[in-house]
């Protein structure tokens, strides 16, 4: 329980289902981490609901902020959610709810369940605007067994009715935010306070053109448009960052789109991947719709060759694999 409006419905919808419920509060760190915990635990209390703090902070900070930050450093984009989830969400707090004598741990996120003859599919949720399944992908099937996600075939305003209607509608908290230890504070920020941060250098076109300064490679990412100061008929946008060199590379639009990308550290929902080549949907970061694509063995992969070329495909995000509304599996694009 985050004292949000998703697992605090969460909460009373399965109270109301007959189980036996008890709230887990993750701790790992945050700023107002008191405040955080008394608006929980009203929550809980408004719900009738045990609430344990469970405290995570030292698997957080060697996990997911560690992952962050060298990510960020080597000139790629991280996806703390995606790295969180099986490591510290699904890892550790999924150990403190089976210590505690729980058989099952309960989220608010919006995808769903379905268990067919000792398996568990992880299938996309109905609300395509609220859609989570792909940060779920690297979760395996012993870790599936023991979830639930009520929510996954609810939409959001459907959601927001619920909560009305258990009288929590005033008492929970707002929308969680997509990084969750920002908490108001910026990328940039959040990295230049946790350490030395690469120095400026040059921005360069691809034939070696010098076109500009830049304050560090960590400020950027492909695709970005913003803040390179480069004057010009038509804008230039972060195609590449070479972190050996330190430099950023820029080009027009037309140099941000790619047929074929790379992928490592692979992970497969079913514990195996499918018979390749495979067809698939695949999707190269979280607001992506997908595009089909063949996918097919790689040295050190595998390779994904889309029908028609995508844009912004960024290194350090993840490639998500859909059969239907399917998860299959996904690995880090390189």
């Amino acid at each position: 329980m985050s004292g949000g409006v998703d697992s605090s419905v969460v909460a009373a919808i399965l109270r109301q289902q007959g189980y036996a419920v008890r709230g887990l509060f993750m701790a790992f760190g945050q700023p107002d981490l008191a405040v955080q915990i008394a608006r929980v635990r009203k929550v809980a209390a408004t719900l009738g609901v045990d609430l344990d703090v469970v405290d995570v902070e030292e698997a957080f900070r060697a996990r997911v902020l560690a992952y962050f930050r060298d990510t960020y450093l080597a000139g790629r984009t991280p996806n703390p959610c995606v790295v969180c989830n099986p490591h510290v969400k699904f890892g550790r707090l999924l150990a403190a709810a089976r210590v505690l004598g729980a058989d099952l741990l309960a989220t608010g996120h919006y995808a769903r369940l379905e268990r067919v003859a000792g398996r568990v599919r992880l299938l996309q949720g109905l609300d395509p605007k609220k859609d989570q399944s792909y940060f779920l992908h690297r979760l395996g099937q012993a870790q599936l067994a023991s979830l639930l996600f009520p929510l996954g075939g609810f939409t959001k305003e459907y959601v927001r009715e619920l909560a009305a209607g258990f009288g929590i509608a005033g008492v929970h908290g707002g929308e969680s935010q997509d990084v969750c230890f920002l908490q108001g504070t910026t990328v940039v920020d959040f990295l230049e306070a946790q350490g030395p941060t690469p120095a400026s250098g040059e921005i360069v076109r691809k034939d070696g053109a010098v076109v500009g300064r830049h304050r560090g490679i960590h400020r950027y990412t492909i695709g970005q448009r913003r803040g390179l100061g480069i004057p010009d008929a038509t804008p230039y946008y972060v195609v590449g960052l070479d972190a050996a060199g330190g430099r950023v590379l820029v080009g027009k639009d037309e140099e941000l789109w790619r047929d074929v990308l790379s992928l490592r550290d692979l992970t497969w929902v079913g514990g195996e991947p499918p018979p390749m080549p495979a067809r698939l949907t695949v999707r190269i970061r979280y607001r992506h719709a997908g595009a089909p694509a063949i996918v097919e063995p790689a040295a050190g992969g595998l390779a994904v060759r889309f029908d028609s070329p995508q844009r912004a495909v960024t290194p350090g995000q993840f490639a998500v694999f859909y059969d239907d509304d399917e998860v299959i599996g996904g690995g880090e694009i390189v």
